[in-house]
C-alpha cells in the first residue's frame, strides 16, 4: 500500500512565520494582557495635583488595586485599548458610545473601609460615561449611613471626631517682614507659599505650622479658618438653603443602598440632585421643590445604592465632596495600592526622582 499521500498531507512542514508577523503576534498579545491585567487587577495612576499632600506628591505614580473592591466590567466596550478619554498625544476620544452596557461589580477582596485612599470618577462630570470620567483620587471618610459633619476643620462621624491622617495639611498665616529664603522652605518641606502683606500664606502640617512658628524670624503662624457664618457659594449641595463652608459642614446623612427618605423640601435640597444625577438618571427629576419618578410626583424614595464621602487631606486645597457631594459605588475604580515612583516636577535631572518613597505602601 502506498503511503506517500499521507506523508504529503499530515507531514507538511509548518511555514516559517516572518518577523513582522512575530512582532504583530507580540504586540496583539501584551495589549490583551495588558488590558484584561489593568480590568481585573492593577492599574497605574499618576498624582497631578496637591489635593492630597502630603500623603500623595505632586509627580507620585501609584498603582491601584481592582480586586480589592471588585472589578467593574465595561460600560463603554468601544473603546481604543489602554486609554482612557483619549488617544495618547492627541485630543481624539478613544471611544466610541454608540453601545453602552449594563454596569456590574464583580465580587472583590474587601469592602471600602473608612479612611481608604480611593481612585475614582468624578461624578459631576457629564460629558463621559460613567467608566470614562476622569479619575480622582481622596480619601474615604464617610461611609454610606454616616452622618458627616465638618465642626472648625475636624471631620465629625456620627456625632464623634473621626481619625485624621498623620499628614492632613491646613492654610495657615505666617506672620513676618522678613523675605524668607527659598532654602527655608525646603528644609521645612513647604511647597506652597504666598506673599502677602505682612507674611505669607503657607500649606502645611499642623507639626510643621508650629515649628515654623519657632523660627526667629516668623512672629506668629495661625491657622486660617472660615467663620461658621459664612457660607462658602462653591459648597454642596445649595448655599442658599445651608450655611455651609469647607470648614463648618453639615451634619448630612450618607445615603445607603435601601435608606427610604421622605422628600420633604429639606431632603429634596440635599439628596434631590444625587436621585436625578446618580441614583435613578432615567427615570427621576426635580420640578417646582417636588420629586417626580416617571412623571408622578412621590413622597418618598429609596436609594438604589451605596454613597461615599469623599476629602483630600490637604484640607483647605482639595475640591471634594463637600464642593460636589457624594460618590456613588457605581463610580468606584479602586483602592490606591503603592507608590511605585515618584517624580519631583520642581527638582533637575539628578535629584528628580524621590528615591525614599519608591514601592511605599499607601495609607
Amino acid at each position: 500500500m502506498n503511503w506517500k499521500f499521507w506523508k504529503s498531507e499530515n507531514n507538511k512542514e509548518n511555514k516559517k512565520k516572518s518577523a513582522t508577523r512575530e512582532w504583530v503576534d507580540a504586540i496583539v498579545f501584551a495589549v490583551i494582557a495588558a488590558t484584561i491585567i489593568r480590568w481585573l487587577f492593577l492599574e497605574a495612576f499618576t498624582i497631578p495635583t496637591p489635593s492630597m499632600e502630603k500623603s500623595l506628591l505632586v509627580g507620585d505614580f501609584l498603582f491601584v488595586s481592582k480586586i480589592h473592591y471588585g472589578p467593574r466590567t465595561p460600560k463603554t466596550p468601544l473603546q481604543v485599548p489602554l486609554t482612557h478619554q483619549k488617544i495618547w498625544g492627541t485630543d481624539i476620544p478613544s471611544y466610541v458610545d454608540w453601545i453602552q452596557l449594563p454596569q456590574f461589580r464583580l465580587p472583590g477582596l474587601t469592602s471600602i473601609k473608612r479612611n481608604d485612599v480611593v481612585v475614582f470618577n468624578y461624578p459631576a462630570e457629564d460629558e463621559h460615561p460613567v467608566d470614562l470620567k476622569t479619575n480622582y483620587i481622596k480619601r474615604c471618610v464617610g461611609l454610606p449611613g454616616d452622618v458627616i459633619a465638618v465642626d472648625d476643620t475636624q471631620v465629625i462621624i456620627n456625632g464623634e471626631p473621626s481619625e485624621n491622617p498623620p499628614k492632613m495639611q491646613f492654610m495657615y498665616f505666617a506672620q513676618t517682614n522678613e523675605i524668607v529664603n527659598e532654602r527655608v522652605w525646603k528644609r521645612h518641606d513647604i511647597t506652597k507659599y504666598i506673599r502677602q502683606q505682612g507674611g505669607y500664606v503657607i500649606y502645611t502640617t499642623p507639626q510643621t505650622a508650629e515649628v515654623f512658628e519657632s523660627l526667629p524670624f516668623i512672629d506668629n503662624v495661625q491657622k486660617i479658618v472660615k467663620p461658621d457664618d459664612q457660607a462658602n457659594l462653591n459648597i454642596w449641595p445649595d448655599p442658599s438653603d445651608f450655611v455651609w463652608n469647607e470648614d463648618f459642614f453639615g451634619p448630612v446623612k450618607i445615603p445607603a443602598e435601601g435608606w427610604t427618605i421622605p422628600m420633604n423640601e429639606e431632603n429634596i435640597s440635599k439628596y434631590g440632585s444625587t436621585i436625578v444625577k446618580y441614583d435613578n438618571p432615567d427615570k427621576a427629576s426635580i420640578e417646582d421643590g417636588k420629586l417626580l419618578i416617571d412623571g408622578e410626583v412621590v413622597n418618598e424614595y429609596t436609594f438604589r445604592q451605596d454613597y461615599y464621602f469623599m476629602m483630600g487631606d490637604n484640607r483647605h486645597d482639595s475640591a471634594d465632596s463637600r464642593f460636589w457631594g457624594f460618590v456613588p459605588y457605581d463610580h468606584i475604580v479602586g483602592k490606591a495600592f503603592f507608590i511605585w515612583l515618584s517624580l519631583d516636577p520642581n527638582e533637575g535631572l539628578f535629584n528628580k526622582v524621590r528615591w525614599g518613597r519608591l514601592f511605599d505602601l499607601i495609607r
